[in-house]
């Protein structure tokens, strides 16, 4: 009888020659900015996707500036958009998914619009501070099925760490007015410790999924949300000084938090929408994937994760994410708008997709350019 062939496991992926990331990186860019308004690339998108400020769009543009710090042929499309939206903030006056976009208009302020891109948004902050939030953490839907609750006029669910602190961040650092810092770290500690599983070192969603089980009875603990978190901590530590007295809970947050997450990364390099699903053959899911590889690269670069353990993740993250870009530049395997793990296929994209796999890039790109080290802090 002949032996059955030995099927040889599939090679380990090594890091990509900075340029090789460059180019990838810019190509989905380039996608995004050429089908701007394709709303056919999103059938299953929210109307809401059409508004530049809402977060959907935001994410991308959001990340473009990262992408325009690397390559300044991408400065000029920011500085056309703000100008055309007139430095405004989204139109809801305490939600956090129309505080995004407000980062991109500080990175203008910086490169070349003045003062004038962020007026509207101290305007709009100032009223935040004046009028601020005191409703309870509790997401109860305003109507049975729907998604939606009085709750996120606070940060009340998880991807909010993403959209605002970071921008009231940059605007404390830009204005030199701590207030704005100050409200973040109030309101960041209040969320995380209604929102965060010690037992798990991940993030609900929001309260209605601290009960809430799978069919083998996991929690669901959502992928892209998680990856919300991580990508608003880098975001957070990228503002922070080295002296803040509140740096050290951020640093062991993101610590803590990537210690679980390298754990329950698939072979494939995929992490799946559920964190939790370890059933073999689970889809590819790109956005959450592309959050946590921008985490993991830039934690490295930064000396907050060890490289031997981290990096080797991130490389697997960014060879999973090169195989979900599609042969016209289009990032496939994302994830639609939601709140939970859902299905999700090879010809869905989204703005906010493109954004985290931008900020992966970045990341990567950085970090392949630095000297291999193994040492952290």
């Amino acid at each position: 009888m002949t032996a059955p062939a030995v099927v040889a496991a599939p090679a380990e992926p090594v890091m990509p020659q900075p340029a090789a990331i460059l180019a990838d990186t810019r190509r989905v860019a380039d996608w995004q900015l050429a089908n701007r308004t394709n709303w056919a690339t999103m059938p299953a998108a929210r109307k809401s996707v059409r508004e530049v400020r809402d977060w959907q769009q935001a994410t991308f543009w959001v990340a473009l500036t990262e992408l325009a710090n690397r390559d300044k042929a991408y400065a000029q499309p920011l500085l056309d958009l703000g100008r055309a939206e007139q430095w405004q903030m989204g139109d809801l006056p305490f939600h956090a998914d129309d505080q995004l976009i407000g980062q991109a208009w500080l990175w203008a302020a910086q490169n070349g619009a003045g003062k004038k891109a962020i007026a509207p948004m101290r305007a709009y902050f100032d009223h935040v501070l004046a009028n601020r939030p005191t409703i309870g953490l509790e997401f109860i839907p305003v109507a049975p099925g729907k998604g939606t609750s009085t709750c996120t006029d606070r940060w009340c669910w998880c991807d909010a760490l993403f959209m605002a602190p970071p921008t009231m961040l940059r605007l404390a650092q830009a204005t030199g007015d701590r207030r704005y810092a100050d409200f973040v770290h109030e309101e960041w500690k209040a969320t995380t410790d209604y929102l965060f599983d010690p037992a798990e070192q991940l993030y609900f969603r929001d309260s209605r999924f601290f009960d809430m089980r799978d069919a083998k009875g996991r929690k669901l603990l959502w992928s892209r949300g998680n990856g919300w978190v991580m990508g608003g901590l880098v975001r957070v530590l990228q503002v922070l000084g080295k002296n803040d007295p509140h740096r050290p809970t951020y640093e062991k947050l993101f610590k803590d938090m990537a210690a679980r997450v390298v754990t329950l990364q698939k072979a494939d390099g995929y992490w799946p929408a559920s964190l939790l699903d370890d059933d073999p053959g689970t889809p590819p899911e790109s956005s959450g994937t592309a959050f946590f590889t921008y985490a993991f690269a830039w934690g490295v670069d930064n000396g907050l994760l060890d490289r031997a353990t981290y990096e080797p993740a991130a490389v697997r993250g960014w060879a999973a994410l090169g195989r979900a870009v599609q042969p016209d530049g289009m990032l496939g395997w994302v994830q639609q708008v939601g709140d939970r793990p859902d299905s999700v296929s090879a010809k869905e994209t989204q703005f906010y997709g493109s954004g985290a796999y931008l900020l992966a890039g970045t990341a990567m790109y950085d970090l392949a350019k630095k000297p291999r080290k193994s040492s952290i802090k």
